[in-house]
């Protein structure tokens, strides 16, 4: 099982999260249920799945509200492992709503998915703090300090990724909760991924294998594609080998040209991208082995 990270903040107003795996027996709902009814917690939302009733694996996501616990968070992440979490060989984490999640955003040229995020958080559609947009070129610093945010070029020059990520470390290590490669063309170490110590998030088109590299568009347009689409996954140190989160795609024909073709991939991009962002700052992704458990 690989899931867990209690956090706990009864203390501000707005529902509470808990997220559970486990091996799949009888009683794990009823369990769990009762605990938070004990406590005088009111279940808002409840979802489950399992890999197979018998001997599968189990997972849930509880949404409750929890009144007058405000000095109560370490005895009640302390008290579900007692009472429900060892009985049932749980991994668990709980989650409040309103300790929102601090996000970077990693951009290269192509800008489409960044302003998009952008302009979903300031509409209020991702409940997250936007703590830091870093870039390997300048062209989008205007857009983003114009919304009042932290941008900075780290370009990739002599000393190559290495000294890049050198520079955006201390921009990044223990200052956020989450990185998102929002069309960041560059390929990020293992050790630096293992410094951040945060999920990271990639989008990329789905030709992926078939058309890898530079230019894909233009050569799916030569191979005459009939589907386009986009996926979002976490980033292993495998290259685009990690759970995937969300995908979706287009039907396209001979009609559509190379322009067209690009504007619908950055479209869909876009959306797969913001879907698979929200559903993490909002704790609806469980990842499990190689992948996720999304409850929508």
């Amino acid at each position: 099982m690989d899931l867990v990270v209690v956090s706990l903040r009864p203390d501000q107003a707005g529902p509470a999260r808990l997220l559970i795996v486990c091996p799949d027996r009888p009683g794990i709902v009823a369990a769990v249920s009762s605990w938070l009814y004990e406590r005088g917690a009111n279940i808002t939302h409840s979802a489950q799945h399992t890999t197979d009733p018998a001997g599968g694996t189990f997972f849930m996501r509880m949404e409750f509200v929890l009144e007058g616990a405000a000095e109560a968070g370490d005895e009640l992440e302390q008290a579900f492992e007692d009472s429900v979490g060892a009985r049932f060989d749980m991994r668990s984490r709980f989650s409040f709503a309103a300790d929102r999640k601090r996000l970077a955003i990693l951009v290269s040229t192509q800008d489409h998915c960044l302003v998009d995020l952008i302009w979903r958080w300031r509409r209020g559609e991702l409940a997250c703090q936007l703590a830091q947009i870093v870039s390997n070129h300048p062209d989008s610093e205007q857009a983003v300090t114009s919304f009042g945010l932290p941008f900075a070029y780290v370009p990739v020059g002599e000393g190559g990724m290495a000294a890049a990520e050198g520079q955006m470390l201390p921009l990044l290590e223990g200052r956020v909760d989450l990185v998102v490669l929002a069309r960041y063309m560059r390929i990020l170490s293992p050790g630096f991924l293992e410094r951040l110590g945060v999920p990271v998030i990639n989008i990329h088109h789905s030709f992926l294998p078939a058309f890898v590299g530079a230019d894909p568009y233009r050569r799916a347009l030569e191979r005459g594609v009939k589907i386009i689409g986009a996926t979002a996954h976490y980033v292993t140190e495998e290259l685009d080998q990690g759970p995937i989160i969300e995908q979706d795609v287009e039907r396209v024909s001979h009609r559509q040209g190379l322009v067209e073709l690009e504007q619908i991939g950055r479209d869909i991009e876009r959306t797969v991208l913001a879907r698979a962002v929200r559903w993490h700052l909002e704790d609806r992704v469980i990842a499990h082995r190689n992948k996720t458990f999304v409850f929508e």
